[in-house]
């Protein structure tokens, strides 16, 4: 069994603070370890972060039996963060004890079929019944656990925001792995598709919201002249076929476009006054690009330059502990950040800085932050021990 506590263990849980702890997806019994290791509880919320090799199905009934009165929610990764930072074949548990926490999970399926109004009334009602239990717990956010291979998380973040306000909301896509095959979402004691799990959060602890990416835009532009947005595709790009395009403006022939290649170079779109990256998932044997978030016909896309992967990371979680250090980090870091480090020879690097850090969570296949459904960025909360009353 791998433990990871966060420092110091005891302190941040007589306060209240998150615990977590992370197993083996092939141990005998791997819920029976994470319940040993993060302790007796009563948790208000624990998530579950499983590798594609864990057998999602079977752990959903053993949580609901195993924790009973504990909402227990997650999503399939494509890796995972552990206290040994980047790490495969694990289960991941990150609590929030109830001492410190009181929550509100909202369950929403169909996601292709999506009704915001609806929505949004379920959403607010949800809202206030939280706020009615825990009017005295002075910190609010959101956490959002959605299908990766949905294609409508742009969608859902947008209906959100319509019941969410300014209320800060990060989210991760499930994942798969490298495959691109199946994520899951378990809610409830059930293992869902189309769907995402909202966790509406009051807490005792301080909670700051970040979204980081070491990306800077360059002079090289292109425009998405011929796209099909409810499947994410583009067919032309400069109206050139879209692969060519992209890969000529690389120097590259469109036969040397890999996975490597897109995480090393993503495309930027401006909106809200800051550019915000556009993945590439793959390219098509038609010559299309299917991307990770939206796109849309006469949109202008920018090429990205990344800044040193390693050396960003540092200094941005550094920033988090600037006046204090978090008793915890929840991280959403887009796969492709992780097939970019590794391809870059600093992934060892950067697995050192996440443990440091204590960062924990999956690897994405994007991410969400307020409104917006991002890529390849590392987004999540930092958790504060509560302030002492004065």
């Amino acid at each position: 069994m791998q433990e990871v506590m966060n420092a110091p263990g005891d302190a941040a849980r007589a306060a209240g603070c998150p615990v977590s702890a992370a197993v083996s997806a092939h141990a005998a019994d791997p819920l029976d370890e994470i319940a040993h290791a993060i302790g007796p509880g009563p948790f208000a919320q624990l998530f579950l972060f499983l590798s594609p090799q864990a057998d999602a199905e079977a752990l959903a009934a053993r949580a609901a039996t195993l924790f009973p009165g504990t909402p227990v929610c997650g999503c399939s990764t494509a890796g995972e963060v552990t206290g040994a930072g980047y790490d495969e074949g694990q289960i991941v548990a990150f609590a929030l004890p109830r001492r410190g926490f009181d929550v509100e999970t909202l369950v929403i399926e169909g996601l292709d079929r999506l009704d915001t109004r609806a929505l949004i009334a379920d959403l607010l009602r949800a809202r206030q019944s939280l706020g009615r239990r825990a009017f005295s717990r002075r910190h609010e956010s959101a956490v959002l656990l959605v299908d990766g291979l949905s294609g409508q998380e742009d969608a859902l973040v947008a209906a959100l925001a319509g019941g969410l306000g300014p209320l800060p909301v990060v989210g991760g896509s499930a994942g798969d792995g490298k495959d691109f095959r199946r994520t899951r979402i378990i809610a409830q004691g059930r293992v869902l598709e189309n769907a995402a799990v909202l966790t509406l959060l009051r807490s005792d602890c301080r909670v700051r919201p970040f979204s980081l990416d070491h990306l800077r835009p360059t002079e090289a532009r292109m425009v998405v002249t011929r796209a099909e947005p409810h499947s994410r595709i583009v067919r032309r790009i400069n109206d050139e076929p879209a692969a060519a395009e992209y890969a000529r403006l690389l120097g590259l022939r469109p036969d040397q476009l890999s996975t490597y290649v897109f995480a090393a170079h993503p495309v930027l779109v401006r909106a809200g006054g800051r550019h915000h990256v556009r993945a590439i998932q793959h390219a098509d044997p038609d010559g299309t690009l299917t991307f990770f978030a939206a796109i849309d016909e006469g949109l202008v896309l920018t090429l990205a330059e990344p800044q040193d992967i390693a050396a960003h990371l540092e200094r941005e979680l550094g920033a988090l502990s600037a006046e204090a250090a978090p008793s915890a980090i929840l991280g959403f870091d887009c796969i492709f950040r992780r097939i970019e480090a590794e391809g870059r020879q600093r992934g060892r690097e950067v697995s050192e800085i996440l443990a440091r850090h204590r960062v924990t969570g999956f690897s994405t296949y994007g991410e969400q932050i307020g409104a917006l459904h991002v890529n390849q960025t590392l987004t999540g909360l930092a958790f504060f021990p509560p302030e002492e009353p004065r």
